[in-house]
């Protein structure tokens, strides 16, 4: 399945629900959801992580569909390596916080 197909997909099943509940309370259920990630991360098993990171990104494509924005689209940002030196891997030096290298993510 493309992100596009899945983007499809999740629309098809959420996004008249989505839009009622609107980008805040979309937001707060995505929010939840990355929590949820997080412990998984830290003590879950592999099937609970590996559910857990469907769920955030099901909730991520579903604030880019309410919000207007195709995946597909917004992922060309690293299309061609890091956004900022294109290198692959990133070899941005400008430091950042605690002393990590810039990887050109905001």
């Amino acid at each position: 399945m493309t992100i596009d197909e899945f983007q499809k997909r999740i629309e098809d099943i959420y996004l008249e629900r989505d839009r009622a509940r609107g980008v805040g309370g979309t937001f707060l259920w995505f929010s939840e959801e990355v929590g949820e990630l997080a412990a998984a991360i830290r003590s879950g098993t592999a099937d609970e992580r590996r559910e857990e990171f469907a769920d955030v990104f099901a909730w991520l494509v579903s604030l880019a569909s309410i919000t207007g924005v195709r995946m597909e689209d917004a992922i060309e940002k690293y299309a061609r390596g890091c956004p900022y030196c294109r290198g692959t891997p990133c070899t941005c030096s400008s430091p950042t916080r605690k002393g990590e290298k810039d990887d050109g993510r905001e």
